[in-house]
């Protein structure tokens, strides 16, 4: 039993450095000791996880190069590269293999010639940045006001009462015809387009905001804060929308690809921007579909704009998820 003793003179210390007293500190006997938690890193984590995920934000940086950068590095003007050969009747409506054949091995030509013997290449690029940046812009302007106006809804009795009959007006009409009677009326051009993607489609977010705002706004934590007279708006910053976050993200993906779908089916119905879009690319394709031998300048520009709406729902949509803090276990 004495073999188990420890010789305490071994230390070389004195009893006052042995047995020093230790002051109880209850704050820090609350501590919980765990990992340093960081929200966006835990988003990041998940996100990446999967391979998918990789794969589509890769292919999205492709597009949004090619997008933005390659009609920037050509030097491509909206004015003349699309009439450069419109005398010359033997570059028009060529296959890829035509117009490769007749013009030499080049990236601008590997998707044939259009209507006016131009790259369909380089204008569905360049009608890429046009309908990524509408789309950016609806969707910034549309979740920023619906999410402010979700907030407030979902706290104020009275502005409810408004905005609920507001909002049972503006739902019953129709969207795709408000937006065309708002192009008619106006200029279609690109910040006309804005304003009639943005004048009423902000509402159904603000509505959608508004419930989930209700259902978090009386929970336990939300209803003592308020006793214990903390701010509305720092109850909304603080307690309800970060929990709201994976939500937002969601919504973020799904109108994304909602305003190139709108914007190219106003324009196949020619009603769209005046710009060269992707929507305005198909429209004028519109009887090559049915010409034999034609068909490639019009699918071209369907194909972008289909991919380029599913990698951007793709990639919002998995972001989303991994904005849920109940995926971070």
């Amino acid at each position: 039993m004495t073999d188990n003793l420890i010789n305490l003179s071994e230390f070389n210390m004195s009893d006052e450095e042995l047995f020093a007293p230790v002051e109880q500190d209850e704050l820090a006997s609350e501590r919980i000791t765990a990992p340093r938690y960081s929200y966006w890193r835990s988003v990041f984590r998940v996100f990446f996880k999967k391979k998918i995920n990789i794969i589509a934000l890769a292919l999205l940086a492709v597009l949004i190069l090619f997008s933005y950068v390659y009609p920037a590095v050509i030097g491509y003007d909206a004015q003349v590269d699309p009439y450069i050969n419109l005398m010359d009747g033997s570059t028009k409506h060529l296959l890829p293999a035509d117009a490769i054949a007749k013009f030499g091995f080049n990236l601008k030509w590997i998707l044939g010639s259009g209507a006016s013997g131009n790259s369909t290449f380089d204008a569905i690029w360049y009608g890429s940045s046009i309908s990524i940046s509408l789309a950016l812009v609806c969707a910034a302007i549309n979740m920023f006001v619906g999410v402010v106006i979700g907030a407030v809804w979902g706290f104020s009795r009275k502005f409810d009462i408004v905005m609920t009959e507001v909002y049972n007006v503006v739902a019953n009409v129709p969207y795709i015809l408000l937006i065309s009677v708002i192009v008619l009326i106006m200029s279609a051009s690109f910040w006309s387009m804005v304003f009639a993607l943005t004048v009423t489609g902000w509402i159904a977010i603000a509505y959608f905001i508004r419930t989930q705002v209700i259902i978090i706004r009386d929970r336990e934590y939300n209803l003592a804060s308020r006793c214990l007279g903390t701010p509305i708006t720092r109850i909304a910053t603080k307690n309800i929308l970060p929990f709201m976050t994976s939500v937002i993200v969601t919504l973020v993906a799904t109108e994304i690809p909602s305003y190139i779908s709108y914007e190219v089916f106003l324009s196949y119905i020619g009603m769209g921007l005046s710009d060269m879009s992707l929507g305005k690319l198909i429209e004028a394709a519109k009887s090559a579909m049915i010409t034999p031998g034609w068909g490639f300048e019009f699918w071209s520009p369907v194909a972008v704009a289909s991919i380029i709406a599913v990698v951007l729902y793709v990639v919002g949509q998995n972001l989303g998820d991994a904005s849920d803090p109940r995926t971070h276990m």
